[in-house]
């Protein structure tokens, strides 16, 4: 019997539609401006040389409906509305045509960002962890199993704070496919069943504050909801 000086956390696990089993989350990857018009409002170029990423702990995950503490160390503390996907099947260089193949599912997401940390990073080329991956900033609806949704190549993304429309897009206009993303992953990791692929944010990001509720929704996939609660 394995023995550790203190008890280890809970395994991150979300709902998944229609079952009572969960899903374990391995880890999040995040993949960077993958709709040109949140590019531009974010004053860069696109790179349609390859994707690229950034990840987020497992420990960050936070199921859609809770209601979270506003962050410490932040004055402009952002949403960004995304499709995830959820890994059901290793893949190691796996071809595009063959990618889909090991999708479980779709979920929303919520990429919530303490802008001004990431902002200043981003000024002196250091990395975005201290904007991006920090407690509760991966937040997660159930997980819609493949068969029930297919494979969402187009409809409506959108997201409302206090039911004011901020952003609204269509799947169509991502830079890189969910085929293309997992193709391009898969050369730099072994993705592993319970993975997460949050697949970009489009145009539209933008400051909450406490006691903002905000809601969000992808056709075909379902939607998610989270409350700001009172700063840290």
């Amino acid at each position: 019997m394995t023995s550790y000086v203190f008890d280890p956390a809970p395994l991150p696990a979300a709902p998944v539609r229609g079952t009572d089993a969960r899903f374990p989350i391995n880890r999040i990857f995040c993949v960077g401006r993958n709709y040109e018009a949140h590019a531009r409002e974010m004053g860069v170029p696109v790179d349609r040389e390859a994707p690229f990423y950034f990840t987020k702990s497992p420990g960050t995950y936070v199921p859609s409906g809770a209601a979270i503490a506003y962050p410490p160390s932040t004055e402009n503390y952002h949403y960004e509305m995304e499709l995830v996907v959820a890994i059901g099947k290793p893949a190691f260089r796996v071809a595009r045509e063959q990618a889909l193949d090991v999708v479980y599912g779709y979920a929303c997401g919520l990429d919530m960002t303490r802008r001004d940390l990431q902002l200043a990073a981003r000024a002196k080329q250091r990395p975005w962890d201290i904007g991006k991956d920090f407690e509760d900033s991966a937040v997660l609806s159930e997980i819609v199993p493949v068969a029930e949704c297919g494979h969402p190549t187009s409809g409506t993304l959108e997201l409302r704070v206090d039911g004011e429309t901020k952003q609204s897009s269509d799947l169509t206009l991502l830079i890189w496919s969910i085929p293309e993303l997992i193709a391009h992953l898969s050369t730099l990791y072994h993705l592993q069943p319970g993975d997460l692929i949050y697949t970009g944010t489009p145009e539209g990001v933008g400051p909450v504050r406490p006691g903002n509720r905000i809601e969000g929704s992808i056709a075909q996939v379902g939607t998610i909801a989270l409350t700001i609660g009172e700063a840290a």
